[in-house]
C-alpha cells in the first residue's frame, strides 16, 4: 500500500487524468453551462460532508467499510445537490435556458460561504446549538444558501453585460458591484483562508482568546477581506489586469495546489518543519503546483475542448480554466481523498476509524 507523500502524488495524478477524461465528453458550451452549474451545487454539501461532518455522519453511510462508505457519501452528496440545482435554477435562474451569468456566478460564489461558514466559524452557531451533527449540518447549509442569494443580491451588478446576448435584465440584481470584480474579489479572499491553512492559523494561535468562535471566524474574515483586498487591488485595479485573466492566474491556482498539498498530499511534505517555515514552504509549494498545473490544463484546453478565445469580452478560455480546475477537478479530489480515503491505494484500519487528516481545513 502507498504511503505520503507517494500516494497523494499517484491519487492525484490519476483523478486529474480522470478530469480530463471528463471535460473532453462534453462540448465547450455544455461544459461551460450546465455541466458546470451541476458540478458546483454539489460542492458545498462536499464541505459539510467533509468538514462539518468530518466524513463521520450519517451513520448509516460512514460506518461502512471502503468503498461502500464512499459511494453512500457520494450519493447523499448527489442528493442534495440535486435538490439545489433545481432549487437555484428556478429561484436565482428564473428557469432561464442556458444557464445564465448570474445563476452560474451565484451558484460559484455559494461554494465561498459555505467554506466560510464551515473553515473560519467552524459551523458556529449551528454546531453548538444544534446537537444533532445531521441537522446542524444541513441547517447550517440551508443558511449558507440564504446567506449567500442575499449577498448575490446585494453584491453583483451585470449592468456591464446590457446588449449582450446573455444579459437577462429580470436576472440582473442591479448590485453595488461589477459582477466580475465581485466574483474575483469572493476567489481571492478565499485564497487568503486557503493560504492561512498553510500556516495552521499562526501566529492567531498564540491567543487562546482568538481562536474560540465567533472570536477566530471574525477575526479570519476580516484578515481575508483585508489581506484580499490588497492582492486584489494590486492585480486588478494597480496592473490593470483583465479580472478574470487575474482570478485564473492567482487565486485559482494557489486554491487548486492548496487542495493537493494540504488534501491530497495530507500536508506530508514540512510536518517536521514548526511555523512560520512550515507555512512558508507549503504556501510556496502549493502556489507552484497550482501554476504548473493551471498551465497544464490550458495546453490541454485546444485538445479536450477546441479552441477557445481568451480575455474580454466572453473569456472563454478563463471560464473554461476555472470550471475545469475547481468545478471538475476539485470535487473528484476532494470524493476521492476524503470519501474514499484513497481507495484502494491505501487501507483503511476499520469501517469506523476516523480519518487521518494533515489538512487544517479538516477537509
Amino acid at each position: 500500500m502507498l504511503r505520503q507523500p507517494v500516494l497523494g502524488l499517484v491519487a492525484s495524478a490519476l483523478v486529474i487524468l480522470v478530469s480530463l477524461g471528463f471535460v473532453a465528453l462534453f462540448p465547450a458550451a455544455k461544459f461551460l453551462g450546465s455541466v458546470t452549474y451541476c458540478l458546483i451545487c454539489l460542492i458545498p454539501m462536499e464541505i459539510v460532508i467533509g468538514i462539518t461532518w468530518g466524513c463521520k455522519q450519517p451513520g448509516f453511510a460512514a460506518n461502512r467499510a471502503q468503498p461502500a462508505k464512499g459511494a453512500f457519501l457520494a450519493l447523499l452528496t448527489g442528493i442534495i445537490g440535486a435538490i439545489v440545482v433545481g432549487a437555484y435554477f428556478f429561484i436565482v435562474g428564473g428557469g432561464v435556458r442556458p444557464i445564465s451569468p448570474m445563476l452560474m456566478m451565484c451558484t460559484i460564489v455559494s461554494v465561498v460561504v459555505t467554506f466560510w461558514a464551515a473553515i473560519m466559524f467552524a459551523g458556529w452557531p449551528f454546531t453548538t446549538v444544534i446537537k444533532n451533527p445531521v441537522a446542524a449540518g444541513l441547517t447550517m447549509l440551508a443558511a449558507c444558501y440564504i446567506v449567500n442569494y442575499a449577498l448575490f443580491r446585494l453584491l453583483f451588478s451585470y449592468e456591464f453585460m446590457r446588449g449582450a446576448p446573455a444579459y437577462t435584465a429580470s436576472l440582473d440584481p442591479h448590485g453595488l458591484f461589477n459582477a466580475n470584480l465581485a466574483l474575483v474579489f469572493y476567489l481571492t479572499a478565499l485564497g487568503v483562508m486557503f493560504l492561512m491553512l498553510h500556516f495552521d492559523l499562526w501566529p492567531l494561535t498564540k491567543s487562546a482568546g482568538v481562536m474560540k468562535q465567533p472570536v477566530l471566524g471574525l477575526v479570519w474574515t476580516a484578515i481575508c477581506l483585508v489581506l484580499g483586498g490588497i492582492i486584489f487591488y494590486v492585480g486588478v485595479i494597480a496592473m490593470a489586469m483583465d479580472p478574470l485573466q487575474f482570478m485564473v492566474r492567482v487565486p485559482i491556482p494557489f486554491i487548486f495546489g492548496t487542495i493537493v498539498v494540504l488534501n491530497m498530499l495530507q500536508g506530508s511534505l514540512f510536518a517536521k518543519q514548526a511555523q512560520p517555515l512550515k507555512g512558508i514552504l507549503s504556501a510556496a509549494t502549493a502556489a507552484i503546483i497550482g501554476a504548473a498545473l493551471a498551465l497544464l490544463y490550458g495546453a490541454m484546453a485546444p485538445a479536450l475542448s477546441g479552441q477557445l478565445a481568451p480575455g474580454p469580452p466572453e473569456n472563454v478560455f478563463e471560464r473554461w480554466l476555472a470550471s475545469a480546475l475547481l468545478g471538475v477537478t476539485f470535487p473528484f479530489l476532494i470524493f476521492y481523498a476524503e470519501f474514499f480515503e484513497f481507495w484502494p491505494l491505501k487501507k483503511t484500519a476499520t469501517a469506523t476509524a476516523p480519518i487521518g487528516r494533515g489538512s487544517a481545513s479538516g477537509m
